[in-house]
C-alpha cells in the first residue's frame, strides 16, 4: 500500500511538470511578436493595474466563477470511468499554463517577470493547490480511497479560504510590489 501512494504520488508529479516543461517549450517556440503582444506583462498594464480601484464584491463574485468553474468540471468528470485521465489531463493543463506564462513573464521582463508570477501566486495558490489535490488525490487513487465527509469539508475549507486571500490580500501584496517597479 506504501509503495502504491509513493506511485502515486510520483505520477501526479510527473504529469503537472510534463505539462509544465511542455508550456516552456511552447513559449519558446511561439513568435516573439506574440509575447511582446501579451499586454499584462507591459508596463502600461502593470501600472494601470496598481492605480486600479478594486470593487471587492464584484471581484469576489468573478474569482468564485473562475475558481469554482474548474473544480465542479473536474469533480464532475470525476464520476465517469476517466478519472484518472481526467486527473492527469487536469495536473498537464495546468503545468502546461505555468510554464507557459512564467516563461513568457521572464521573455518579457527578465527575472522581475518571474518574481511577478510568483508574487501573484501568493498566498491563495497554496490553498488552491491543497484543496484540488484532496480532489485530484482521490480521482487518481480510486477505488483504494473513498470519499468521506472530511475530504469535501477541507476541499471546500481550502478553496474558499484560497478565494478569499485572492481577492483580499493579494491585491494589496501586488500593489507594494509594482511599486518597487
Amino acid at each position: 500500500m506504501l509503495v502504491r501512494i509513493h506511485e502515486n504520488k510520483k505520477f501526479l508529479i510527473i504529469f503537472c511538470m510534463l505539462g509544465f516543461f511542455a508550456g516552456i517549450i511552447y513559449a519558446n517556440l511561439m513568435s516573439e511578436d506574440t509575447i511582446a503582444g501579451m499586454g499584462i506583462f507591459s508596463e502600461f498594464f502593470l501600472n494601470q493595474y496598481s492605480q486600479a480601484e478594486i470593487d471587492m464584491t464584484e471581484y469576489l463574485w468573478y474569482v468564485v466563477r473562475v475558481r469554482a468553474v474548474p473544480l465542479i468540471l473536474v469533480a464532475a468528470l470525476g464520476c465517469t470511468r476517466l478519472r484518472k485521465g481526467i486527473a492527469a489531463g487536469f495536473l498537464a493543463w495546468t503545468g502546461f499554463g505555468g510554464g507557459m506564462i512564467m516563461t513568457s513573464a521572464v521573455l518579457k521582463m527578465g527575472l522581475k517577470g518571474l518574481i511577478l508570477c510568483l508574487i501573484a501566486l501568493t498566498p491563495h495558490f497554496v490553498f488552491y493547490a491543497a484543496g484540488f489535490m484532496v480532489l485530484l488525490w482521490y480521482l487518481f487513487t480510486y477505488p483504494e480511497a473513498k470519499w468521506n465527509p472530511s475530504k469535501m469539508i477541507s476541499m471546500v475549507l481550502f478553496i474558499i479560504v484560497g478565494i478569499l486571500l485572492e481577492c483580499y490580500v493579494n491585491p494589496i501584496i501586488m500593489e507594494l510590489f509594482l511599486k518597487t517597479l
